[in-house]
């Protein structure tokens, strides 16, 4: 439901802030490169002492350059809307003195430090994007030194093609009101959080906002952090319903722009740390759509709108679009291999769903991503009294030491990521004994009734399993994919996995399975001679992310 039956803007702070250095050249090209038709540059004005302007957001310019390294003996203190703040200033500096310092990127410790300097106003407009957004701070600190950036904005000839300026000052959008064609150029207040203090009123933006129809009065739209929109509970989740601001402000004749988007942010759990999912709960629900998103990643959300948002007009299609298959489910929102994670999958479009065979020590075949059942389930809690000695003193409980029937009474009780730091970015923990471990003809029965497009089973362990425990893996597989008559069809996909060649062989006589060679190490080279070989018991290979595109990781 968009607004005025428009898409919204997508509105790049810094450019391509979240992948290079705020401003810098590389952002603005990835920006331009990357982003939508459309495309919104936001820039963070500052002037220097000499009067030129530059693009940065925080007035402390130690934050995002290198200044502290090259002018050392240099900091000042000031009072920055009613608070003292010591650090390097670019009213302190001339172009000249800004032109020998580089910017930082913040994100990761000197990956891009000191390899881009500062970029002018003239030189950020000299790439012409379609639209600009003017940012201004901290009004008062450039009036007390003499600099004014009112009469800057209007006297800049570039700053004709600017279709947005805003503020989170009252007092510096009342003076630019009378001054700009409205009809071209938005007038933006910025709110920021409710406790804190605008400066030229000294009033909280939160009882700014009970009385939203007095900034009607010198501004045409709001911009104000998600949490006014969508409220988060202590919990870190979103609250079950949004406020009426966006339907407010629109009742009033205001746009409303969403802050603080970026997809390397730890958002609330409802998302699952998936930026498109966030988009779309301010731009695509029943109520509402706000008028644009202010974010550090521009292309992710000119995708979101592009193909996920429903706007008929703006519908994507790929002609090759890649075959997506599960990794235990949706285990990043449920369980791993629980029946929700595998229906949360099939919800979310996924076409093969998959499922790591494991055993339990009576023969039965289930689902489960490791047979270290300590990792994922109750099994340590318990049966711990019902564990051999070595085990209750290191060694984690392995599914066959448990029967079909104490498999049953496990619980899903993880929802770790193998691939990130769980401390820093915890998975929901709503969900963290939700759904049921399923066994292997639960999982084939799943596969059917949903209409999956297809099953991957893959198999590990299958020598150890059949000399050491007497188990025969990949009997029981062919045995229950052929009772569930997965061998006799070709609706859906079957993909048999494993890292060994031997499991491999055994399928190779059933036309209807497609074999998997699962290579574990990187790789960074294919030779015809091994191509050759591998196609001997595979007909596909999965390996590591890492041997096709190459991760450079920072100093």
């Amino acid at each position: 439901m968009f607004s005025n039956g428009q898409p919204p803007s997508v509105i790049a702070r810094g450019g391509f802030s979240g992948l290079a250095p705020e401003s810098s050249l590389m952002a603005l090209q990835f920006a331009k490169d990357f982003g939508a038709p459309g495309l919104v540059f936001l820039c963070n004005l500052q002037l220097t002492k000499d009067g030129v302007g530059l693009c940065q957001e925080n007035v402390n310019l130690e934050t995002t350059t290198n200044i502290d390294i090259v002018n050392p003996n240099e900091a000042k203190t000031y009072n920055v809307n009613g608070k003292d703040v010591k650090g390097w200033f670019s009213v302190d500096f001339t172009i000249d003195d800004l032109k020998k310092i580089d910017a930082n990127y913040i994100r990761s410790a000197r990956f891009f430090d000191d390899r881009f300097g500062l970029l002018t106003i003239d030189e950020i407009f000299g790439l012409e994007f379609e639209s600009y957004w003017i940012n201004v701070q901290n009004d008062m600190l450039y009036t007390q030194h003499k600099l004014n950036l009112a009469s800057y904005i209007q006297k800049e000839r570039l700053f004709r093609n600017v279709q947005y300026i805003s503020s989170p000052e009252i007092g510096f959008l009342k003076t630019m009101n009378g001054k700009v064609n409205k009809a071209k150029t938005k007038l933006i207040f910025v709110f920021h959080e409710k406790d804190a203090i605008e400066p030229s009123t000294n009033q909280t933006y939160g009882s700014i906002l009970e009385n939203l129809a007095t900034v009607k009065a010198f501004a045409s739209g709001i911009a104000v952090p998600k949490n006014y929109i969508w409220p988060v509970n202590k919990a870190n989740y979103l609250e079950s319903s949004s406020t009426t601001l966006v339907l407010d402000a629109h009742k009033l004749g205001l746009q409303v722009y969403a802050t603080g988007f970026a997809n390397d942010l730890a958002t609330v759990f409802n998302y699952t740390y998936d930026p498109v999912s966030e988009y779309l709960q301010f731009i695509n629900n029943p109520q509402f759509s706000v008028d644009g998103v202010i974010t550090d990643f521009p292309p992710t959300a000119a995708e979101t709108i592009v193909c996920f948002a429903s706007y008929s007009e703006l519908n994507y299609t790929s002609k090759d679009k890649p075959l997506i298959i599960t990794h235990n489910g949706a285990s990043g929102v449920y369980s791993n291999c629980t029946d929700l994670a595998y229906q949360q999958a099939l919800n979310d479009g996924a076409e093969i769903i998959d499922c790591s065979v494991q055993m339990t020590k009576d023969g039965m075949a289930f689902c489960m991503g490791s047979a270290d059942l300590a990792e994922d389930t109750t099994a340590l809690t318990t049966f711990i009294s019902d564990l051999p000695l070595s085990q209750k003193l290191g060694r984690m409980p392995e599914s066959i030491l448990l029967n079909s029937h104490g498999l049953l009474s496990l619980i899903p009780a993880n929802l770790g990521s193998p691939f990130a730091n769980s401390d820093k970015y915890p998975r929901n923990p709503a969900y963290k004994n939700a759904g049921k471990f399923l066994n292997l003809a639960e999982f084939l029965e799943l596969a059917k009734a949903k209409a999956a497009s297809g099953i991957l089973i893959n198999i590990e362990n299958a020598a150890y399993l059949a000399s050491k425990k007497g188990l025969d893996i990949i009997g029981a597989i062919s045995t229950a994919l052929s009772n569930a008559s997965f061998d006799k069809q070709s609706t859906q996909k079957v993909l048999i996995q494993s890292d060994d060649t031997a499991v491999l062989s055994k399928f190779q006589n059933v036309p209807a399975y497609t074999r998997v060679f699962s290579i574990k190490n990187d790789i960074s080279d294919a030779p015809l001679k091994s191509v050759d070989e591998i196609k001997k018991f595979a007909d596909a290979v999965n390996v590591p992310r890492r041997s096709i595109s190459i991760t450079q990781r920072p100093c």
